[in-house]
């Protein structure tokens, strides 16, 4: 099919799925255990129904934003995705492209297949954002966020949901594995300091024994605003403004890691309460269409992660098929936001949603 044919979020994704290796695609696709919660984020969103105001001035209707005082062109950022040179043979250097094309940030994982020069050289009029795993090896995590900070990359998104890795069992099913001729530049650096350079398991590559007092070093030798991915619970949201977050990200990673905790969407509305103004609230997790966003924004969100779709896109097209994906959502989100008497996200508040 051409990609001109493809009209939405699934039809790239069937679209991927055909293009893919199986063990490649399981591992974008899947998530942990019986896969409950990943398919609760998607169940979310049709627990929360649209209410519409009418006769409202939609003429002119723009989906830009800010968040972190960069300017976006709408409120959809592309969230941090592992190993993408397994969806297409430039990986994340497309991806970047495709979301500075669609004016939007791009989220790099501590787990890429490039390194952070070559995504910034990649887009260099790009916003950009770097993801950190936290690893063992304090030596290795400065490095990585001081050549962040080099590279004008705008924040650090500190993952805290992941000190063991899920069981994902399509990726057992599958006998998943990291092609040798994919390249992970942080194994190569944490291999002589951990001793350890496989990617089967990642669990050698994170420190599990973080704790929020961790978060001052972090600030100490960065200068770079800090968003805290992997919130659920208005505990831990305020445990991370006292820590001196700027954001937290409401996330269960996609339904990847402890199975049986709740939608994204429907922590978010603790989360958001929790944090007031005190700091920028955004959420991941079952995004597919415009429409989902301004269930999210009403929900207390400033702005949502994709990371799927985007790659659904990658795989399709590369820089061109991320392009396409997130001017689609972007579309959606327009008509949506019109047809909600809504000019802008800024307009959408909790009264343009209500529970089934």
């Amino acid at each position: 099919m051409d990609e001109e044919q493809l009209l939405n979020v699934w039809d790239f994704e069937r679209a991927a799925e055909e293009r893919l290796d199986p063990a490649a695609f399981g591992y974008f696709a899947g998530g942990a255990n019986d896969e409950w919660t990943m398919r609760e984020n998607l169940a979310a969103f049709e627990r929360w129904v649209l209410r519409p105001r009418m006769l409202v001035d939609v003429s002119e209707v723009s989906t830009a934003t800010t968040v972190l005082e960069t300017e976006v062109a709408l409120p959809i950022l592309v969230g941090p995705t592992a190993f993408q040179r397994m969806a297409h043979p430039e990986g994340e250097v497309e991806m970047t492209r495709g979301a500075a094309a669609a004016g939007t940030v791009m989220c790099l994982s501590t787990l890429a297949t490039a390194t952070i020069e070559e995504v910034a050289a990649a887009a260099p009029g790009g916003a950009r954002w770097f993801q950190l795993y936290w690893s063992k090896d304090r030596g290795v995590v400065q490095d990585m966020v001081d050549r962040a900070a080099a590279e004008d990359y705008g924040a650090l998104v500190l993952t805290v949901d992941l000190p063991v890795l899920g069981r994902r069992e399509r990726d057992l099913r599958t006998g998943f594995e990291i092609p040798e001729d994919v390249p992970v530049p942080v194994f190569l650096a944490l291999a002589e300091s951990v001793g350890a350079v496989s990617p089967a398991d990642i669990n050698w590559a994170v420190d599990n024994s973080l704790t929020w007092r961790d978060l001052e070093w972090l600030r100490s030798v960065s200068p770079l605003p800090l968003l805290v991915k992997g919130i659920l619970t208005a505990e831990d949201a305020a445990l991370a403004v006292e820590a001196g977050a700027e954001g937290v990200v409401v996330s269960n990673h996609g339904g990847r890691q402890l199975d049986g905790v709740a939608a994204s969407l429907d922590a978010l509305p603790e989360v958001a309460e929790a944090v007031g103004d005190r700091a920028l609230v955004l959420m991941d997790g079952g995004i597919r269409r415009g429409s989902d966003v301004v269930k999210a924004l009403a929900l207390g969100a400033r702005a949502v992660l994709v990371g799927r779709a985007p790659v659904w896109g990658l795989a399709v097209g590369g820089a061109g098929g991320v392009q396409r994906v997130l001017d689609l959502l972007r579309e959606e989100l327009e008509l949506a936001l019109a047809l909600c008497g809504c000019a802008s996200p800024a307009d959408v508040s909790r009264s343009h949603v209500g529970r089934v």
